[in-house]
Order: C-alpha cells, then sequence, then structure tokens
C-alpha cells in the first residue's frame, strides 16, 4: 500500500497534467475554428473543379489522345500510396485510422500481387507504417517548420507526384487523408488522384439536365492545365481537412484526458483521506493503550 506521502505527490503530478490537458484543450479548440473554416472554404474550390474536369473526361473517353493524367498509362500494376498525416501526436485515433486505412488497402493490393509503394506526408504517417512496411517508403515529407499550410506546400507534393509518374515510378496514385465531419467525427478517406477519378454526379443522369458545352481552347488544352493543378488542389484539400480533423480529435482527446484526470485526482484523494483517518485512528489507540498502562 503506498504512503501518504506517495499518494499525496500522485495526486499533485495528477493534478499538473489535468492542468495540461485542460491548456491544449483550449488551445486546440481556438485552432480549430481557423482550421475548420480554411477546410470549409475549400471544398467548394475543390468541388467545382472536380465537376468541371468530370464534365471535360466525359467528352474524353475512348479518345485515344486522352491526357495521360486522365487516362493512365494503361496499366495496372504499381500502385503508390500518399498517406496525409499530422507531425505531432496526442489527438487520439486521428493518425492511426488514416495509417490502418493505407495499411489496410496496401495488404489488399500485395495479396493481389500488386506493386506498392508509399510516400508520407506528415511525421506520424511514417512512424506508424515505417515497422511494417518501412522497404516501400519511397519518399517521406514533414511540415513541422510550417505554421500554417499553404498551397505551397500542397503545390510541392503534387508537382512531386506528377515528376514520379512520368518518371515511370508508378501506375496509379491513392491519396489518404481524414475527412473533417465533427469535432468527434473525422472519417479516414482514399481518393484516386492518377488516373484522375472524380464521384458520380446525380445532374444529367436522366438526360433532362444534360448541357452540351463548348470549349474555348480545346478541351486537351483544357486538361493539359487544370489536371496537374487539380492534384495540387486535392492535395492542398486533404491537408486542411487533416489540419481541421486533427485539432477536432486532439480537443476531444484532451476533454477526455481532463475528465479521466479528474476522476483520478477523486479516487486518489479519497485513498489519501482514508489512509490518513486510519493512521489517526491507530495513533490514538497507541495513546489510549499506553495511557492505560500506567
Amino acid at each position: 500500500m503506498p504512503s501518504l506521502k506517495d499518494l499525496k505527490n500522485r495526486i499533485a503530478s495528477v493534478k499538473a497534467t489535468q492542468k495540461i490537458t485542460k491548456a491544449m484543450k483550449m488551445v486546440a479548440a481556438a485552432k480549430l475554428r481557423r482550421a475548420q473554416s480554411a477546410a470549409e472554404a475549400a471544398r467548394p474550390y475543390s468541388a467545382k473543379m472536380a465537376d468541371v474536369l468530370s464534365g471535360l473526361a466525359k467528352s474524353m473517353e475512348g479518345r485515344e489522345d486522352a491526357p495521360v493524367l486522365l487516362a493512365g498509362n494503361g496499366k495496372d500494376q504499381v500502385h503508390l500510396l500518399i498517406v496525409a498525416t499530422a507531425e505531432r501526436g496526442l489527438c487520439g485515433g486521428f493518425n492511426s485510422s488514416i495509417a490502418r486505412l493505407a495499411r489496410e488497402h496496401a495488404r489488399k493490393l500485395l495479396n493481389q500481387g500488386k506493386e506498392v509503394k508509399i510516400y508520407t506526408v506528415g511525421k506520424k504517417g511514417y512512424d506508424a507504417l515505417k515497422n511494417e512496411f518501412g522497404s516501400k517508403i519511397v519518399e517521406r515529407i514533414d511540415f513541422r517548420s510550417v505554421r500554417n499550410i499553404g498551397y505551397g506546400e500542397a503545390d510541392v507534393v503534387g508537382k512531386r507526384i506528377i515528376e514520379m509518374f512520368h518518371e515511370g515510378s508508378f501506375d496509379v496514385a491513392t491519396l489518404f487523408y481524414s475527412e473533417f465531419k465533427s469535432v468527434i467525427s473525422q472519417i479516414p478517406t482514399a481518393m484516386q488522384l492518377i488516373p484522375a477519378s472524380f464521384p458520380a454526379s446525380d445532374a444529367g443522369n436522366d438526360g433532362s439536365d444534360a448541357v452540351a458545352y463548348e470549349y474555348e481552347p480545346s478541351e486537351e488544352a483544357i486538361l493539359g492545365d487544370l489536371l496537374p493543378r487539380n492534384i495540387s488542389v486535392q492535395v492542398f484539400r486533404a491537408l486542411l481537412e487533416n489540419a481541421a480533423s486533427e485539432q477536432g480529435a486532439r480537443m476531444s482527446a484532451m476533454d477526455n484526458a481532463t475528465r479521466n484526470a479528474g476522476e483520478m485526482i477523486d479516487k486518489l484523494t479519497l485513498s489519501y483521506n482514508r489512509q490518513r483517518q486510519a493512521q489517526i485512528t491507530k495513533e490514538l489507540i497507541e495513546i489510549i493503550s499506553g495511557a492505560e498502562a500506567l
């Protein structure tokens, strides 16, 4: 049984930890507002670009001169997994959930006889995957020195992905990140970047809302400019979604940690008071017994 001094030191230690977790929760809440606003502001732009490219892609279906970023190189053997995570921990299961989704996808591909390469964006993704897939990690990048993620950082990643594709390093590229829904809900997401894959649009499914567009310049010229930019845009959106998801997960994790610390303090205080009362009672019995013996 721990002594009164040990219990007192333990209570003081847990109280100090509780102050830290409470402060981290407040900081995460302040950062979450900015990160959530940035992520929500980026969604309409990336969605509209995807819609435009989706319409252009339909006009290029079946054509031999379709851009390689749209149609792919005709192979499906080497897959590049771009795993975007946070630079820091203490954010619950945020990083591990993205790494788990990428790990499951990699195992599935390997079971199918495919070759897997991994490009990690963020320190925690590399740490989570290096034990099992260390030999598969071909490149890694982190932005620990960057205070606020901007388009410039995403453009560096996007251009490097395109460069690797033109070098013939892979055939298919898939981006893994976490989509922000709320403070308690972040959804791990996989998005195929190369060949470009766009969500199906509800408009025009019955032919009633279909609209014919004439493009100036040609579809090929527009796609040649927008497809590389779309990769950077989607990476930028993923980084913004990750930033909001990270702060939301950290806020929730620190709130739980603060609450757990409070419960532990209550239990330790109860044990301390009980042990102190027992010790006082024992001392009183000894004093009374000594007095009666005189």
